[in-house]
């Protein structure tokens, strides 16, 4: 079978290329950087766009991450540069380097006894706020995010890339980037941002529970880990991040969940796991396991993509 004239598959080379640049370059810190420039377009057309209701977020939605998937298609089309497009866009949409490197950084300030650093760098990871919180409130909080962020930063954007190509990758990361702009509850996008969490929950219900079994097949005591992923994986608010976060629990056999605040909100969750509170020392157990699941993803991604592509030809 030949491959039609407007080919969804993703190029496995280009694929890979882009998970070892992610490994050799990680997400510079620059204004030029795609997804930078993504949030700020994507600002501009929420200031022409706002108003307190969900059918002005359901357009901002979709004139963002049509813009960015139609821009994906027009790529994978240019002759004879699928592998170099495959590999630029997978670049910039992963983030699993950085997160990692996230982690050691509040490892060190952690160990070193800096609350003050590690506190100042609590925003980098997660939105609730660090101002009050000490070592151990300070080491589940990243140990929770590193969980949510291996899918969010690294499954993820592998999945849609591994089976919808170019589009599937720019598709992805614009949405995932719009649901961290808007939507979160907040006065101002409570029904604004309500389309964009909507649809993040649904981009991300797969790659998650794809997140929560590579877990269980990376992580140091699968079995512990499946079983708190079967038992507690449903008690998160999220109907994803639970997933991530129960497997991860179970993997390093700490108890995470309870009291957070954000922003002067405060919510109580469930518990995940059996073990106790995520102490100081476990953010690097947290970040090792992160980056095993990562590779095994991308491993993962690129044998999809090689199958996928077989198929069309």
């Amino acid at each position: 079978m030949k491959t039609s004239s407007m080919p969804t598959w993703c190029d496995p080379l280009g694929l890979a290329l882009g998970v070892a640049l992610d490994r050799l370059v990680a997400d510079p810190q620059s204004a030029a950087h795609p997804v930078a420039v993504f949030g700020r377009v994507a600002a501009s057309v929420e200031k022409s766009l706002y108003a307190d209701k969900k059918a002005h977020g359901v357009a901002h939605v979709a004139i963002c991450v049509g813009g960015a998937t139609a821009l994906g298609v027009l790529a994978q089309r240019i002759p004879h540069a699928r592998t170099v497009v495959t590999a630029v866009a997978t670049w910039a949409v992963l983030g699993g380097t950085t997160l990692a490197r996230e982690g050691e950084y509040m490892a060190n300030a952690l160990e070193g006894g800096d609350l003050e650093r590690a506190r100042a760098r609590l925003p980098h990871l997660c939105g609730r706020d660090p101002s009050h919180l000490e070592a151990k409130e300070l080491a589940r909080a990243t140990v929770e995010s590193l969980a949510e962020n291996t899918s969010d930063a690294v499954v993820a954007p592998l999945f849609w890339g591994a089976v919808a190509g170019v589009p599937g990758l720019l598709a992805y990361r614009a949405i995932n980037t719009l649901d961290a702009m808007v939507g979160h509850r907040s006065c101002r996008y409570e029904r604004f941002g309500w389309a964009a969490a909507r649809l993040d929950d649904v981009a991300n219900y797969v790659p998650a529970r794809v997140t929560g079994l590579l877990t269980v097949l990376t992580g140091p005591d699968p079995g512990r880990a499946l079983a708190v992923l079967r038992r507690d994986g449903h008690r998160h608010p999220s109907p994803n991040a639970g997933r991530c976060e129960a497997a991860f629990a179970g993997a390093l056999g700490v108890t995470l969940g309870g009291t957070n605040v954000y922003q002067g909100r405060t919510e109580h969750r469930p518990t995940m796991g059996d073990g106790p509170e995520p102490d100081v020392k476990d953010i690097r157990r947290a970040v090792r396991l992160t980056r095993a699941v990562s590779l095994a993803a991308a491993g993962a991604a690129v044998l999809t993509a090689w199958a996928l592509r077989n198929r069309h030809k």
